[in-house]
C-alpha cells in the first residue's frame, strides 16, 4: 500500500485499488490486463489496464526518494505474483 493525503493504491489478493480524493476505482484481477508503475520525481505512479483495453492511473507522493524505493520493492513480488499467478486460473 503506497499514501499520501489524499490518494492511495493498494495491491492485494482481490486486485487492485486507487484512492483520489474520496473517489475509489477497484479493479479485481480477472478484469486488470496488465499493471505498470514508475517514479515522477518523488511520486510513484501506478497505471492499471482493463482487459477492455481502458487505462487509469494514480500517483501518490512518497515525499522522500527513501520511501519512493521502498514502495518500488514492495510492489515488485506482490505484482509479479499476482500477474504471473493468473496463467490457467478461472476468470
Amino acid at each position: 500500500m503506497a499514501t499520501d493525503r489524499g490518494r492511495a493504491v493498494v495491491v492485494d489478493v482481490a486486485g487492485v485499488c486507487f484512492e483520489n480524493y474520496g473517489h475509489t476505482a477497484e479493479f479485481g484481477w480477472a478484469e486488470i490486463g496488465n499493471v505498470h508503475y514508475t517514479g515522477q520525481g518523488t511520486c510513484l505512479r501506478v497505471g492499471v489496464t482493463h482487459a477492455s483495453g481502458a487505462f487509469v492511473e494514480c500517483m501518490v507522493d512518497a515525499k522522500r526518494p527513501e520511501r519512493l524505493q521502498q514502495w518500488f520493492a514492495e510492489l515488485a513480488p506482490v505484482l509479479g505474483f499476482y500477474l504471473n499467478g493468473r496463467t490457467g486460473q478461472p476468470g
